[in-house]
């Protein structure tokens, strides 16, 4: 927000100061005149003796360096373009609002930062986030603070020391004893939770560790070690097809699974897998899929499905997945 006001006010801002008054108060549907201009000029920052030739001269310097004015002759001036259209906004504003990744008093302060993108008629329009809701949102302040140092981290290919939390039964977060030191290779977002994609020097495989449970997250000076090392990335980190492949980010290795279902269950499988598994067989509303997923991961998610589907094979998760059904069974027997 401009915080000047008076005499303060020289001629050159005073294109910077209708831009304001523009950005805040006009769209297609809400002009303002030259004569509303020079009223605002004068109730917001204290700016008199501006005469509409004023007004007049600055709007088309400003439409001369390329911003989005319109003239509507006697309805006044409007912006029709800006950096975020409400759309744009809205969308943004609703992943902050609904992240489980970071806290309360995060999401409070960037949703004002991203609504004053927009204009005062603007507010009208997401007025569902007067409040921000009562979300399973995250205890650690340090979020955004992690997620920098670790972005700083792999921009400069170094690795990252860290503590571990987890939540006690008192419902708060305590640090597991432990410093944890790290490759760091990508960050992710998955179901909700931010996520960092890395190795420990002593494993060969990749890992992962939620974001949100990090604190006392340090850049290191020593170099990470090189992907072609990792198992599992092959030298190089695919991303979408790695994440298609761990849908609950679980580590360990993926399987090629034969699964069958019915076509109803479409939409889930694309909502889980994308499009990265093949009809092998279609008879009447029945499908067979071949997905390659993350074993455990398709372990758990087969138990979530389970009345819907049926693992052909691999065998060895078909009898996982046959021992954990009967161990279930049993709790609920009368």
């Amino acid at each position: 927000m401009i915080k000047v006001y008076g005499e303060a006010v020289t001629k050159k801002m005073l294109n910077i100061l209708i831009l304001d008054i523009l950005h805040k108060y006009s769209d297609e549907e809400h002009h303002l005149t030259q004569q509303e201009i020079i009223r605002k000029l004068k109730c917001e920052y204290g700016v008199e003796g501006t005469d509409r030739r004023t007004v007049r001269d600055n709007v088309q310097s400003l439409v001369d360096m390329g911003y989005g004015i319109e003239n509507e002759g006697d309805d006044g001036y409007y912006m029709y373009e800006r950096q975020f259209d409400d759309a744009e906004l809205r969308l943004l504003i609703d992943s902050v609002l609904f992240s489980k990744t970071i806290s309360d008093t995060a999401a409070k302060r960037l949703i004002k930062k991203l609504k004053s993108f927009g204009n005062v008629y603007f507010d009208t329009k997401v007025s569902h986030v007067k409040q921000t809701p009562v979300l399973n949102r995250t205890d650690n302040k340090s979020v955004l603070y992690n997620v920098s140092a670790i972005n700083e981290a792999i921009d400069r290919k170094k690795k990252i020391t860290f503590r571990y939390n987890r939540y006690g039964t008192d419902f708060k977060m305590h640090d597991q004893g432990k410093q944890y030191i790290m490759n760091p290779y990508q960050m992710v977002a998955s179901n909700g939770r931010y996520y960092l994609l890395g190795n420990i020097d002593k494993y060969e495989n990749i890992t992962y560790y939620r974001i949100d449970k990090m604190s006392q997250v340090e850049v290191m000076d020593e170099k990470i070690k090189a992907q072609k090392d990792v198992m599992g990335i092959d030298g190089h980190l695919n991303l979408p097809k790695h994440m298609a492949e761990h849908i609950y980010m679980l580590y360990g290795d993926s399987v090629v699974a034969s699964i069958k279902t019915d076509i109803g269950m479409m939409d889930t499988l694309v909502d889980w897998f994308g499009k990265d598994f093949r009809i092998i067989k279609k008879e009447g509303e029945e499908v067979v899929i071949s997905v390659k997923c993350n074993e455990r991961a398709l372990f758990y998610w087969a138990l979530q499905y389970g009345p819907h589907l049926e693992v052909l094979g691999p065998e060895s998760l078909r009898s996982k997945l046959s021992e954990a059904v009967e161990e279930m069974a049993k709790k609920y027997r009368k």
